[in-house]
C-alpha cells in the first residue's frame, strides 16, 4: 500500500520540478525592410519565390490585420521597441542628423535616454539580448546606442542612409566600426554612359550575408541560455542591389530594363529581377536561420516572428504595382492608408502555434512589447499602448480588443489615421490645411479605401475627433508638431 501511495507522489513531485525548471523560450523578431504586404507567396505574391517564409507560415499563424506603428522606418522601428503608437512616442518621423558619406554619418533622431525596450523586457526576465541589422536610432555616441537600450549585443548599420547601400565600406559592431572589403559607392549617384559602369555599385561584402552570419554566432553562443535576438534585415529596401547569382535566377523571366540612377539609389542591368532577387534572398536568409535552430535543437523552444516596418516604396527605381507590392491595399510607404501600414505578419513556434491558422485579429507592431512581457512574464517598466496578442497565438485565454488603433505621422504633408473596429479615419495635408476633413472608409467592405464614406457616417468625426485629443501627446520637435500646433505650422 505505501508503494502504490508513493509512486504518484513521486510523479506528481517530477511533474511540478520539470514545469518549474522548463526552459524559458527563445524568441527571434526578423523585420524586414519596405516589403509590402503582397511581397510574400503567403500573401498572394505570383512573382517573387519565397519558399521558406511560406512554410513559416503553413506552419504557424498568418495575420491578416496587422499594422506597423508607422509608415517609415524610424519611427515604425520606436514603436516596436517601445510599445508606444506615434501619438506617444519618442521618434515620430525620420529625422536625419547627418550624410551619406562615411565621414557624414551621424544617423537620426536617437532614442531617449530612459526609454524602455523590448531589449530591457527580454534582459530583466534573464535574456541575452543581440540586435542584428539596421537600428535608425542613434549613433553608438548617442542615448540611442543599442547597447544602452535594451541590447548586450549590436551588429549591423546604426545610420539608415548608410542602408541605402548594400556594399558598406563598414558596420558597426558594439560601438566599433567594422570594415569591409567595399570602397564608397555614392549609391544616388546617377550611372554614368556605358554599360561597364554598372559595375561600379556592386562591391565584394553583401552586408545581409554579414549579418546572418553575426545572427547565427549569436544564437550558436547562447543556445544553451534563453536570448532573444531582434533581427532587422535591410531587404528590400533600395538600392537595387544584389549578388549576381540571386538576381541571375529570375533574369528572363520578367520583361526588365535597366534602371541608371535617374531617380537615386543604385542602378543595375535588371530592374525587375534584382528587385525580386532581393526579396528572395531574405526568405534565403530565413531559412539559413530557421534551419539552424533545427539542427541545433532550438527549434521547439524558440518563436519566431516575422513582419516589416512599413509598405513597399515609391513608384521610382521599382514598379510596386508591377509586383502587386501591397496587394489591393491603398498607398505606399510614407502614406498612412492601408498600403503604407499594414503588414505581413508570421508567427512560428513548433507544437505551440498550432499550424495552418490565418487570423483576422487586429493587432499592431507596438503590441510585441506587450506579447513579449506576458510570454516572459515580466512587466513593462513604463506604460505602453499595446495589447498582448499571445491568448490568439497560443489559443490559450481571452484575447482582448483595442478600442482603436492610432497612428500619427508629421511627413508627407502630416497625416493621422486611426481605425475603429472596421472603420478607418484619414487625415491628409494637415500642415497646409489645420482644418482638413476626415475621410472615412469601411475596411469591411472597401480594404482598398476606395469609397469616402464621412457623409454617410457623420457621427464617427467626434469619436475620431476625441481619440485625437486624447492620444496625441506634443513632441519634442517642431517639424513633428502638427496635430494641435502652438505656432504657425513650417509648411
Amino acid at each position: 500500500m505505501q508503494r502504490l501511495l508513493f509512486l504518484p507522489i513521486f510523479l506528481f513531485s517530477a511533474l511540478l520540478f520539470a514545469q518549474k525548471s522548463s526552459p524559458k523560450p527563445n524568441v527571434i523578431y526578423i523585420f524586414a525592410d519596405d516589403l509590402g504586404y503582397g511581397e510574400l507567396g503567403c500573401y498572394g505574391q505570383k512573382k517573387i519565390k519565397t519558399p521558406n517564409l511560406d512554410r513559416l507560415a503553413a506552419g504557424g499563424m498568418r495575420f491578416t490585420q496587422h499594422y506597423s506603428s508607422a509608415p517609415v522606418c524610424a519611427p515604425s522601428r520606436c514603436g516596436l521597441m517601445t510599445g508606444r503608437h506615434t501619438g506617444h512616442t519618442y521618434i515620430r518621423g525620420n529625422y536625419e542628423l547627418g550624410g551619406f558619406e562615411d565621414d557624414k554619418e551621424g544617423g537620426q533622431m536617437p532614442l531617449n535616454e530612459g526609454a524602455f525596450t523590448l531589449g530591457h523586457l527580454f534582459q530583466q526576465a534573464g535574456y541575452k539580448t543581440g540586435a542584428v541589422g539596421k537600428w535608425g536610432m542613434g549613433m553608438a555616441n548617442t542615448t540611442g546606442n543599442p547597447n544602452q537600450q535594451g541590447f548586450d549585443f549590436f551588429y549591423g548599420l546604426l545610420c539608415q542612409k548608410q542602408s541605402h547601400n548594400f556594399y558598406p565600406t563598414h558596420l558597426w559592431k558594439n560601438g566599433e566600426k567594422v570594415p569591409l572589403n567595399n570602397s564608397f559607392i555614392r549609391v544616388h549617384k546617377p550611372m554614368a554612359e556605358g554599360d561597364e559602369n554598372y559595375e561600379y555599385y556592386t562591391g565584394k561584402e553583401y552586408a545581409i550575408d554579414k549579418m546572418t552570419e553575426q545572427a547565427s554566432a549569436f544564437i550558436t553562443e547562447n543556445k544553451n541560455k534563453p536570448f532573444f535576438l531582434y533581427l532587422p534585415y535591410t531587404l528590400p529596401h533600395l538600392s537595387l542591389q544584389a549578388p549576381a547569382e540571386a538576381v541571375k535566377e529570375y533574369i528572363g523571366q520578367f520583361e526588365d530594363k535597366p534602371y541608371r540612377g535617374q531617380h537615386g539609389y543604385a542602378s543595375t542591368r535588371y530592374q525587375y529581377a534584382t528587385y525580386a532577387a532581393m526579396i528572395s534572398y531574405l526568405d534565403k536568409q530565413v531559412g539559413i536561420i530557421w534551419d539552424l535552430l533545427k539542427k541545433s535543437g532550438l527549434e521547439e523552444n524558440t518563436i519566431i516572428m516575422f513582419s516589416s516596418d512599413n509598405g513597399a516604396t515609391f513608384d521610382k527605381a521599382v514598379d510596386t504595382r508591377f509586383f502587386a507590392s501591397n496587394g489591393n491595399l491603398r498607398g505606399v510607404k510614407r502614406d498612412v492608408y492601408e498600403g503604407g501600414i499594414r503588414m505581413p505578419m508570421i508567427a512560428y513556434w513548433k507544437n505551440k502555434i498550432k499550424a495552418g491558422q490565418t487570423t483576422d485579429h487586429i493587432s499592431a507592431q507596438y503590441d510585441v512589447l506587450a506579447t513579449c512581457a506576458e510570454l516572459v512574464g515580466i512587466k513593462p517598466a513604463t506604460a505602453t499602448d499595446g495589447i498582448s496578442f499571445l491568448p490568439t497565438l497560443l489559443k490559450k485565454g481571452t484575447q482582448k480588443k483595442h478600442d482603436f488603433l492610432y497612428f500619427e505621422f508629421p511627413e508627407n504633408g502630416g497625416q493621422l489615421a486611426i481605425r475603429i473596429g472596421n472603420w478607418k479615419g484619414v487625415k491628409r495635408n494637415m500642415k497646409t490645411n489645420p482644418n482638413a476633413v476626415w475621410e472615412v472608409y469601411d475596411l469591411a467592405t472597401d480594404e482598398s479605401e476606395q469609397t469616402n464614406v464621412a457623409a454617410q457616417h457623420p457621427e464617427l468625426i467626434p469619436q475620431f475627433d476625441a481619440i485625437v485629443k486624447r492620444e496625441h501627446r506634443p513632441s519634442h520637435l517642431q517639424e513633428w508638431e502638427f496635430v494641435d500646433p502652438k505656432f504657425e505650422a513650417k509648411k
